[in-house]
């Protein structure tokens, strides 16, 4: 007996979101976008991604 297939629908994806912005005035959100600034210009664009991570929540837990 033959199973019959279709293809799932096509997935389409949305521009990536902009690089969060340190909150003005705290250390460690600066540092955070120093060694963002780093890594793009190495072409680290995992490290990147790690930043922006870092940069959201520190900011989300309220450490700024």
């Amino acid at each position: 007996m033959a199973t019959r297939t279709t293809m799932s629908p096509a997935v389409h994806l949305s521009l990536p979101a902009r690089a969060p912005r340190p909150a003005a005035g705290c250390d460690v959100c600066a540092a955070l976008a120093e060694q963002r600034s780093e890594a793009y210009r190495r072409g680290d664009r995992s490290a990147v991604s790690d930043c922006n991570v870092e940069i959201v929540a520190h900011r989300e837990r309220g450490r700024c």
